[in-house]
């Protein structure tokens, strides 16, 4: 039986991977309006990513006879215009995700519920591959973003990014 704090935040995750989802979908139709396919399929493939996170959450909440609780998804916050503040404020999001995934972990660990720490170690460790790669791209942009023969192959590098499920065992 889980602690109801961490059911709590168990389910606002739910809704906050939703969010992100609404979010790089936003950040993706934003960057074909530009013209960049490469960067609007770069946050394509990571929007049907943390929808995936969302549907973990909820089927590991089921798993532990909690009932997933769904709330109304915001609208996006940011309204970008350029694609040098969407690789920001990527990056800030997935800052903001490892901040909520460690608050769960504390959580968890104050009531000694080791399942649920473990659920979330694979969080833990995909939230560094997040950040690293919002990183990167935030990088990449600052080196290349104003030469359009950089941005063109930046660009075409994104958009062989191919969408693969999380395997996560729960």
């Amino acid at each position: 039986m889980l602690a109801k704090n961490v059911v709590e935040l168990l389910n606002q995750q739910v809704n906050k991977e939703f969010y992100s989802a609404y979010l790089y979908l936003d950040f993706s139709n934003f960057c074909y309006d530009q013209g960049l396919d490469g960067f609007g399929n770069w946050y394509r493939v990571q929007a049907q990513e943390e929808r995936d996170h969302a549907m973990l959450f909820v089927q590991y909440l089921q798993n532990n006879g909690e009932r997933a609780v769904l709330e109304a998804i915001e609208k996006p916050a940011v309204a970008p215009d350029s694609v040098k503040m969407v690789l920001a404020e990527g990056l800030n999001h997935e800052r903001y995700v490892t901040s909520l995934i460690h608050n769960i972990c504390d959580a968890a660990h104050s009531v000694k519920d080791f399942r649920t720490i473990q659920f979330l170690d694979w969080f833990v460790k995909e939230q560094g591959e997040e950040e690293t790669n919002a990183e990167g791209l935030v990088k990449k942009f600052e080196l290349f973003g104003d030469d359009p023969k950089s941005l063109y192959m930046l660009d075409n590098e994104l958009g062989a990014r191919v969408y693969s499920a999380p395997s996560l065992v729960l």
